[in-house]
């Protein structure tokens, strides 16, 4: 019980933040507006009819169905996927967030708003969002966490 409350802890306001400002977004700017806020970062509206950089565009039938087969996924398979270390609730919670939030995208919107955008000069890294960001972290801390793990237990005598 305490593994789903420090999950949903995390689960909860992230899927919250994401939503909110993904509306924000949708009522403040028209799409392709960009606001400068830093020499390299812009809040830029776009929507991006694919997955991750824009792979897959126009298949919003499967992304969906993907999406929701991966967060019943997280959910099934909970113990396996995210093990007993005690930053894996909170991180599978972030994980789950993210699944979510762009799914309800999919299904509410028929594409997914991003609008995170860096840029050098000329040069932009593909825009992307609250719930693409909880994915990132959640994916490169759990590996990082297995990584610790099986280096401890190859150190163990």
């Amino acid at each position: 019980m305490r593994a789903f409350l420090a999950a949903f802890a995390v689960f909860a306001p992230v899927l919250a933040l994401d939503q909110l400002t993904k509306v924000w977004v949708e009522r403040v700017f028209a799409l392709g507006e960009s606001l400068p806020i830093l020499p390299v970062f812009s809040l830029t509206y776009v929507r991006n009819q694919g997955a991750a950089w824009g792979l897959f565009q126009g298949a919003q039938l499967w992304l969906a169905a993907f999406g929701a087969l991966a967060a019943l996924a997280c959910c099934l398979f909970w113990r396996r996927l995210f093990g007993p270390h005690r930053w894996a609730p909170p991180l599978g919670g972030l994980l789950l967030a993210g699944i979510v939030g762009n799914l309800i995208d999919r299904l509410r919107l028929g594409y997914v708003v991003d609008f995170l955008d860096f840029h050098w000069g000329a040069s932009h890294f593909p825009c992307f969002n609250v719930a693409d960001s909880a994915i990132c972290v959640a994916v490169f801390a759990l590996i990082l966490l297995q990584w610790c793990a099986d280096r401890a237990a190859r150190r163990a005598p």
